[in-house]
């Protein structure tokens, strides 16, 4: 073999290892940079004296953008969440604050919203929506980054089916 084609494949074999060194560069960018605007979204129930509640917390890096949120009362979906399930689910005269979560919604890093909540000093009142809250009503959303494509969903049934 003479040294040109020796210095040839070399050659060749050098470009071929530092174009695959550069689509693998690439790519861990690419996932790098998807990771860093992630979303994570969590339920939080809170129960305080006075106030109980249900929150959705952005825990992630990046904007959620909401592509649907659904409610469930005792097993059975009640619909979207949003002003036209809620009096399905909540008597007048225990009407909580609410926040409504439709398709488009942004939720942004580090955002906590309470989704319903109910203040008072009637604790009669209050562990009847803590009942509510805690055990009968599920919510579920639907979600994804700014990068579109990866949907995630987080629902507020506890694991147990508690």
């Amino acid at each position: 073999m003479s040294a040109e084609t020796v210095t040839a494949v070399a050659a060749t074999v050098i470009a071929l290892g530092s174009l695959w060194v550069s689509w693998s560069q690439t790519r861990a960018t690419r996932l790098h940079n998807r990771q860093s605007v992630r979303p994570l979204l969590r339920f939080r129930r809170i129960r305080q004296d006075d106030l109980v509640g249900l929150k959705i917390v952005n825990a992630g890096l990046g904007p959620a953008v909401v592509t649907r949120g659904t409610v469930s009362l005792d097993g059975v979906v009640a619909g979207a969440w949003d002003r036209e399930v809620k009096p399905r689910l909540f008597s007048p005269e225990a009407w909580p604050k609410t926040y409504s979560l439709r398709p488009g919604s942004v939720l942004l890093a580090g955002q906590a919203v309470f989704l319903v909540s109910l203040e008072g000093d009637d604790p009669g009142r209050l562990r009847e929506m803590w009942d509510l809250i805690d055990r009968r009503l599920v919510v579920e959303v639907a979600y994804e980054s700014l990068y579109g494509g990866e949907g995630f969903s987080v629902t507020s049934a506890r694991p147990d089916g508690g």
